[in-house]
């Protein structure tokens, strides 16, 4: 028979004095990092972009919330153990009317329009799944991308993803939205803040675009880290070496270092028509960046993508350093 402390103590997953992480991004690559930090943290908070204007979340934005689709696979990353809850929050309809729509995508919207505001729907979530962390939208609306590619503006964050040709400009609109309250206080707190995997501009920086949120980042007394994507991504960052993404991080979200950026170094499978992306010391240094070489990539992954534990086992390693 199981005493009262042993119940209580069973749901404390994460190591009581590990360091308080902030993940800033969004998409399956913030999810692989959430994943990766679960194996050292003590605290976590997911910072997610509100840009997303695809899909199911697409679809629910003017519903006047915030894309629901980031955070809800954030909330999945950061849920210990599988449940009816999080293959309900898993699921996607295929026909009808809701085909396509995520379900836990609209029982977010639901949530929100039962107690008010998206902040309390999403905290009604993390507790119906039992998730390890908090899950932050960067801003308390929805944004708009607009980016210049090629001298011609283009509007939205799918239609910048499916566009072609190099970035040289990423706002968002309104362009004086604020970064939420409860993402600068995480920030502030946090002992150790990872920027990326991910989609870099349509989920890197235009997360760190809402205003303050970077000049926080590059206040806090946390470590700075920058996970620089395995490979090119479509879309986005085809020819792009991880000296050009160093340079779009500071030219377009103002983050610079001084910060570690974790660099894979090992066996890949690179995918036809996308170059590897790595950066070596020399050039890092320019931005105020130290590189970590090391293994992190998932071998077994269809698509290059990153191994949380081995990425887990970096991170942590640079919080002791």
């Amino acid at each position: 028979m199981k005493t009262q402390t042993q119940t209580q103590l069973e749901p404390l997953l994460l190591d009581p004095e590990g360091p308080a992480v902030v993940a800033i991004g969004g998409g399956h690559g913030q999810a692989a990092a959430l994943e990766a930090i679960q194996t050292y943290a003590g605290e976590i908070a997911a910072l997610v972009t509100v840009a997303d204007d695809g899909g199911s979340s697409g679809r629910l934005t003017p519903l006047g919330i915030p894309p629901p689709g980031d955070v809800r696979r954030c909330l999945l990353a950061l849920t210990p153990e599988p449940s009816l809850w999080s293959e309900l929050f898993a699921h996607r309809f295929q026909g009808a009317d809701v085909a396509e729509h995520s379900l836990g995508n609209l029982i977010l919207a639901a949530l929100t329009d039962m107690f008010g505001d998206f902040a309390s729907a999403v905290a009604t979530a993390e507790r119906m799944l039992g998730a390890l962390g908090r899950v932050i939208p960067v801003a308390d609306h929805p944004v708009t991308l607009r980016a210049t590619i090629e001298d011609e503006v283009v509007v939205g964050q799918m239609a910048i993803t499916r566009a072609r040709g190099r970035i040289t400009d990423l706002t968002i609109d309104p362009t004086d939205t604020m970064a939420s309250r409860m993402a600068l206080e995480a920030v502030a707190g946090a002992d150790q803040v990872v920027i990326g995997p991910g989609s870099l501009y349509t989920s890197l920086i235009s997360a760190l675009k809402v205003q303050m949120l970077a000049p926080s980042v590059l206040d806090a007394k946390a470590q700075k880290v920058f996970v620089l994507n395995l490979v090119t991504q479509d879309g986005e960052t085809l020819g792009m070496s991880g000296a050009d993404h160093l340079h779009a991080l500071q030219a377009m979200a103002g983050v610079v270092g001084p910060g570690v950026v974790v660099v894979h170094d090992g066996p890949l499978d690179v995918p036809e028509g996308h170059d590897r992306v790595s950066v070596d010391a020399e050039n890092a240094v320019p931005y105020g960046w130290t590189v970590v070489a090391a293994d992190v990539a998932d071998r077994h992954a269809e698509w290059p993508a990153h191994d949380p534990i081995l990425l887990g086992r970096v991170l942590e390693e640079l919080t002791r350093a």
